[in-house]
């Protein structure tokens, strides 16, 4: 055997059982949060009234009380590029690899900016945050455009289902 071998067997061993780990973890997540509620699918006439479309990344959902705790199930947990819609039923993220996400403007509680969420953190007030109830569990979404402009013409349409 070449004196290189067994070191690569032993780190290709190590990766695999982390990667292992890792997923195992994942997967031990979702089932503690299987007692959430299912998304809500969104009206299919939504897009064709959307008041604002933004490009930009689809951060994290978590627990508004647990600003660290990732929900994971329904693919909440997994950053994406995505593209935010704004329109009289609620706010719409159409996300892409992973299923969308659709928060109805009744559970929709409060619309506000932060400088990071749990993953990912960026310059002040770079990311608008939803509240909403997603059942019984009031949760936080974060939402990345791609300007600052946008950032604010967001902020503002979501902002104005607060008060319809």
């Amino acid at each position: 055997m070449s004196d290189k071998l067994v070191p690569t067997l032993l780190t290709a061993l190590i990766v695999v059982v982390v990667f292992a780990l890792l997923w195992w973890g994942w997967r031990g997540r979702v089932k503690r949060q299987s007692g959430l509620s299912e998304l809500t699918s969104p009206p299919r006439d939504l897009l064709e009234r959307a008041t604002a479309r933004v490009d930009g990344m689809y951060v994290v959902t978590t627990y508004t009380d647990q600003p660290l705790e990732r929900i994971a199930r329904h693919g909440l947990g997994v950053r994406t590029n995505a593209e935010a819609v704004v329109a009289p039923d609620g706010i719409f993220l159409n996300r892409q690899g992973a299923p969308d996400l659709f928060i109805p403007r009744h559970d929709l509680r409060a619309v506000s900016t932060a400088s990071g969420m749990v993953g990912k953190f960026v310059e002040r007030d770079g990311l608008v945050v939803f509240t909403w109830d997603l059942g019984d569990t009031r949760v936080d979404t974060g939402f990345r455009a791609r300007s600052g402009e946008e950032s604010h013409e967001l902020e503002d349409a979501a902002s104005a289902l607060l008060g319809a």
